[in-house]
């Protein structure tokens, strides 16, 4: 695949557009209108002019080989994209949403071809998160996935496949599980936030870093891991709606970072410094799995 069409002008679809540019695709971005293209435009920082070109006409994108769709994460409007799309682009031409939890099947509701659609998931920041989730739909072609997975292997990305349109698919599935724990062990008082976050960070992220759970399990002994499980699973938590918690925070306004509160205060200038910190740990995170794997 040589031509790649990307739909969305927010971050996530600005970021792509740049990926796919410095590797030497030929990229065309659709936004819906001039004040959006500009703000990609923002977004992307390219070194050297590779070609990136920026259309608010869907049409232009008809010959792409590949379209992911990385617009507001609303069903309607996607399953809206996609219908027009299907009836611009030939059959062979892939299409792809980077729905972070919506159903895929659902998405591609009204894709003509389905056996050539599926999910892509891509991780935010996408220029330092090697992760991206090929969530297959009911009808999803073989030749489909190993194309698109390809791709991915192309541009310098770890894929996995999932093989069932489940909700969270892989990744967030994971990480909600670990979330609704670590909210429990607080509620409880048997940690603070702060404390929970240097367990993760100096300890299991610190191993998760380096190894997959499965991974980590073979290497404590799957005798040991079994006993444990005989009676901590029991005690775990199994909360199936959102916790007091978030809940509170949430209806109090404090959505994180982009707002200036959540379960830190980010005010003052605290939270574009949490991002610089953030990114730069992903960095040399990227950096050191690279060498490890070299």
């Amino acid at each position: 695949m040589k031509k790649i069409g990307i739909c969305g002008t927010g971050l996530m679809g600005a970021s792509m557009a740049q990926i796919f540019a410095e590797q030497g695709y030929e990229t065309k971005i659709y936004g819906r209108t001039e004040a959006s293209l500009e703000r990609a435009k923002k977004i992307v920082h390219l070194a050297e002019d590779r070609g990136l070109v920026y259309t608010t006409v869907l049409e232009d994108l008809k010959d792409s080989d590949i379209i992911i769709e990385s617009i507001v994460e609303e069903l309607s409007a996607k399953q809206a994209l996609f219908e027009r799309l299907s009836k611009i682009v030939g059959p062979e031409t892939i299409l792809a949403t980077n729905t972070s939890g919506l159903s895929v099947n659902a998405v591609g509701e009204r894709v003509v071809g389905k056996e050539r659609f599926l999910g892509m998931h891509w991780f935010n920041p996408s220029h330092l998160i090697p992760l991206i989730e090929i969530i297959r739909n009911h009808q999803t072609g073989e030749d489909c996935v190993k194309k698109v997975y390809a791709l991915a292997l192309a541009i310098g990305k770890k894929p996995v496949i999932c093989r069932n349109d489940v909700p969270g698919f892989i990744a967030n599935r994971i990480q909600f599980a670990v979330l609704r724990e670590c909210m429990d062990i607080v509620e409880k008082g048997t940690a603070s936030a702060e404390d929970v976050d240097k367990v993760m960070k100096y300890g299991l992220g610190f191993r998760y870093a380096a190894y997959g759970p499965f991974e980590v399990a073979d290497f404590g002994g799957l005798d040991t891991f079994y006993h444990i499980s005989e009676y901590l699973n029991q005690d775990l938590c199994n909360a199936s709606r959102p916790q007091k918690l978030i809940e509170d925070l949430y209806q109090e306004g404090h959505y994180g970072v982009k707002s200036g509160r959540g379960f830190y205060d980010y005010s003052g200038g605290r939270g574009e410094k949490a991002v610089e910190i953030r990114n730069k740990k992903f960095e040399d995170m990227k950096k050191m799995q690279d060498n490890w794997e070299e």
